[in-house]
């Protein structure tokens, strides 16, 4: 999937997930990342897909998704960046297969 999304420049990535994944990589995986190999990693991958940033609006979009739907902060920033970014689908394991926000619509891709 990601390949594709990188590939066909039609999927995007939240600046949160990259975050996440930077933190996971260099600090708390069992197999960690090397701080050169995350610089190539951020470069080749990421930078094309990391099209939608923080914003107030983004920020707000957020704070209504999280009380709304009972979503944890960083849940609903990562749910708002997709909206923002107009995707049809986010793949995610951590919400609901087939649930709906608006027409934005989760997909777990482990199932």
């Amino acid at each position: 999937m990601i390949r594709t999304a990188v590939e066909t420049r039609r999927g995007i990535v939240s600046y949160q997930v990259v975050q996440e994944f930077l933190n996971v990589v260099l600090l708390k995986s069992t197999i960690t990342m090397s701080h050169i190999d995350a610089e190539q990693y951020l470069e080749t991958i990421f930078r094309p897909l990391l099209v939608v940033f923080p914003s107030l609006d983004l920020y707000a979009q957020a704070l209504h998704l999280a009380h709304r739907h009972s979503l944890s902060w960083y849940d609903a920033l990562i749910v708002a960046s997709a909206i923002e970014g107009q995707c049809a689908v986010l793949f995610s394991e951590d919400f609901q297969n087939g649930q709906e926000f608006g027409s934005l619509r989760i997909e777990n891709p482990f199932l």
